[in-house]
């Protein structure tokens, strides 16, 4: 067994970077083909934070799916060490929008579920859970059913069991969408704790400008249909950060600055729905 002491200095060790190159999906054939996504390169470099942000339609969700071995891309391709992206791949941990916890078990078991498959023992694995339960700071509600438990509770849950599996790169698609902007907040500063302690390889899905700027050390600015890379912004805010930096004027800046962009994108979508519509 790997001792939860040591959990961190494994992952921060050598989380591999992952790689996405010239990416492209299309939905159909001949004229009425749809390109989601046209040729989406970037990197996410090893213990690096970065977010993908873009307007509605820009196909955040099917590069999410593309990344995460859900879905195969047209062309180009995703690697994550020497690997190239086919499937699901045991070095990507998924955390999805919907709420994922299984009802019938309760947290320390829904945490421990990966370990179980993996044939460890209960003790082991039970011990192995409650290193991340306390991490995403649930200690106490061990034996609590995810029914019992608040929208953002369960969504702690869905990432102390992605994280047990000890996956080398996290891969998050708005995984606080549902949740109201304060609590939002908060948890932002749980996944920041987390990603320090753990120096954890993350790449985040979000529509949430101040979400991105407050977790990331760099963002993916997409265009309108088809996706593309419109620019990638390095926020230069200090770390450790937690929420507070807010209400910083440099926090913003770096809003104003995105907000500027996905305005002028999101507007391209409105006018693409009025001329449908006409």
């Amino acid at each position: 067994m790997i001792q939860p002491s040591r959990i961190s200095e494994q992952i921060a060790a050598g989380p591999p970077p992952l790689a996405v190159e010239n990416v492209t999906k299309r939905f159909g054939e001949g004229p009425d083909a749809l390109t989601a996504i046209d040729q989406i390169s970037f990197t996410v470099e090893a213990g690096e934070f970065v977010s993908v942000i873009g307007p509605s339609g820009c196909g955040k969700s099917t590069l999410f799916h593309v990344i995460g071995g859900l879905t195969n891309a047209t062309s180009g391709q995703v690697r994550v060490e020497n690997d190239t992206i086919d499937g699901p791949h045991s070095a990507v941990g998924i955390v999805f929008q919907e709420e994922s916890t299984f009802p019938w078990r309760n947290v320390i078991d829904n945490v421990a579920f990966p370990l179980e498959l993996q044939g460890i023992g209960r003790g082991e694995r039970h011990e192995t859970a409650r290193h991340f339960i306390e991490m995403v700071g649930l200690q106490g509600f061990e034996k609590r059913l995810p029914s019992e438990l608040s929208g953002g509770m369960r969504q702690r849950v869905s990432i102390a069991r992605t994280l047990a599996a000890r996956p080398r790169i996290l891969l998050m698609d708005e995984p606080f969408a549902a949740l109201d902007e304060q609590t939002r907040l908060l948890l932002g500063d749980r996944v920041l704790q987390i990603q320090q302690d753990l120096a954890q390889t993350t790449l985040l899905i979000t529509h949430s400008i101040t979400e991105a700027v407050q977790l990331s050390d760099r963002i993916i600015v997409m265009s309108y249909r088809p996706g593309r890379v419109k620019r990638i912004v390095k926020v230069d805010l200090p770390r450790p950060r937690t929420s507070d930096v807010v209400v910083s004027p440099e926090f913003g800046a770096y809003v104003a600055d995105i907000w500027a962009d996905l305005r002028e994108e999101a507007s391209k979508g409105l006018a693409e729905a009025e001329r449908r519509g006409a």
